[in-house]
């Protein structure tokens, strides 16, 4: 990789020529001087209004970038950090959007500074004979499923549609299809960025393998990935939707031991659920939405019975496309809300009949029902915990594909908690963050008293980084080696600390 770092390309190359007599010129500004085709909008402009009001959390919307930059190509990625470089004397924050679903401020939004918005990196290429197919990060996953569907194959992505490609995939990012193929981010095949230094950078198994794993979960610590080319997969029909429960003591036992059993017992790869339980208005709102999904166009009787023999209200699902299905899936995400989300991770016990296997989930469940009526009073508060199994089963396929950074084991099983709270008003948002939290804290509390008490597994458990709050230690959750790769690349690749010292997010 070090060879890297000792060749910058020829537009790097001029782009810091042509920057070097621009003192003391804001980024925007050096930007339109050395790229004249790359778009540059400011404040008030339409284009500028839009883009920037493309988060899922209001929080984000709030935060001001001093001009929003539109590259369509690597090498305007080139000029665009040329021109970045050029201010460290007076560095400006900067950030890179892709959909802008993580609700973390800073993270891909940014108060005066520029913003990187790839939107225009959105090219879709498939190849129908093997099914590899090259897209850019600006796509959310139904624009994807949209360009796909028909052709015969489908790119293991997000649940929902609105969600965005660039983000997701860094993450490692969770599917419907993860029991058959992994991570969204095993079945890529080559990443194409942009390093600090404006080297356009190619990873794969081949090429720069220790970065290509570091890109399956690592964020965005080492460049602006312009391009993912990823192994695609033959699909027809599919079977999904969401099922509706009231909620009640007794159904919360039920689903509980649903879930459980689910995570433990399931051995049908392209069946998976999403359990989640919503609270709204101090408790006026309080069921259980179960999302669905099976890939075909019909599942057997008996793989979701135990969750369709609970009383329910409301089946919505349907066979349908796998297009039209993530992109059904939009109704979960509020528009004109704030949001705050966490995450943890729960190792089960080896023992499905032993008595922690009986009481554990209603004991992380009442904690999460307990914590969250802190914030009841909170204006327009939803609040909200999904159960998301990841069976030895999806670690198996990751590592058999090679490997990613999170390098999840197959000694146990796992469920992967995401934690939601929306709200309205902006001045609940630090007592909001505190009540997840206290949420989160008190699951990792319980998990680690369980382990010392010899009731669960020693097990690893990282943290899911599409789901992670900005308080949580994202790389200190990681195998040590891990987070050591991580961290040395990115010295590596940023020696002066332009994606480091300049963006938000976690860092090695």
């Amino acid at each position: 990789m070090s060879r890297l770092l000792k060749r910058s390309s020829l537009a790097a190359w001029l782009c810091l020529c042509l920057l070097a007599g621009l003192v003391a010129a804001d980024s925007c500004s050096a930007i339109e001087a050395v790229a004249p085709s790359v778009q540059v909008k400011y404040r008030f402009d339409p284009a500028y209004t839009s883009t920037n009001s493309e988060y899922w959390s209001t929080t984000c919307i709030a935060l001001k970038p001093s001009c929003i930059i539109y590259p369509s190509s690597s090498r305007d990625v080139t000029a665009i950090l040329g021109a970045l470089r050029s201010n460290a004397s007076d560095p400006e924050p900067f950030a890179v959007k892709s959909g802008g679903h993580n609700p973390n401020n800073y993270f891909a939004s940014v108060d005066g500074g520029p913003l990187i918005s790839t939107e225009k990196l959105n090219h879709v290429i498939l190849d129908l004979e093997t099914g590899i197919v090259r897209f850019g990060p600006g796509l959310r996953w139904d624009e994807l499923a949209d360009k796909l569907d028909g052709s015969g194959w489908s790119a293991v992505g997000g649940r929902m549609g609105n969600v965005g490609v660039g983000g997701y995939m860094l993450g490692g990012g969770l599917s419907f299809m993860s029991q058959e193929y992994g991570w969204a981010a095993n079945s890529v095949l080559e990443f194409e960025l942009v390093v600090a230094n404006g080297t356009v950078v190619t990873a794969s198994e081949d090429r720069n393998p220790d970065l290509f794993r570091a890109l399956k979960g690592g964020g965005n610590n080492f460049g602006i990935v312009t391009s993912f080319t990823a192994q695609a997969y033959r699909q027809g029909q599919v079977h999904g939707g969401v099922m509706v429960f009231p909620r009640s003591r007794d159904t919360d036992a039920k689903m509980l031991k649903a879930i459980q059993d689910f995570t433990v017992y399931n051995d049908d790869d392209k069946a998976a659920v999403i359990p989640t339980q919503e609270r709204a208005g101090g408790g006026i709102v309080d069921a259980w939405i179960v999302f669905m999904f099976y890939d075909g166009p019909s599942p057997p009787e008996t793989v979701f019975k135990n969750f369709t023999d609970i009383k329910h209200i409301v089946d919505a699902r349907k066979t349908c496309s796998y297009a039209e299905l993530v992109r059904t899936n939009n109704w979960a995400v509020l528009k004109g809300q704030a949001y705050v989300i966490g995450t943890e991770t729960l190792p089960l016990p080896e023992d499905p009949s032993s008595d922690l296997a009986a009481t554990m989930l209603p004991e992380i469940h009442e904690h999460w029902r307990e914590v969250s009526k802190q914030v009841d009073d909170a204006v327009g508060i939803i609040a909200s915990i999904a159960y998301q199994p990841f069976p030895r089963r999806i670690a198996q396929v990751a590592r058999d594909k090679g490997g990613d950074l999170l390098d999840m084991d197959d000694d146990v099983d796992r469920i992967i908690i995401e934690l939601n709270y929306s709200f309205v008003v902006k001045k609940d948002y630090e007592r909001v963050g505190q009540t997840l939290e206290d949420t989160y804290g008190g699951m990792r509390d319980r998990v680690l008293a369980w382990q010392e008490a010899g009731q669960l597994p020693d097990a690893y458990a990282p943290l899911f980084m599409n789901d992670a709050y900005d308080e949580q230690d994202y790389f200190s959750r990681l195998r040590p080696q891990h987070a050591e790769l991580a961290r040395s690349l990115a010295e590596e690749l940023d020696p002066n600390g332009l994606f480091r010292e300049r963006t938000g997010g976690w860092k090695p």
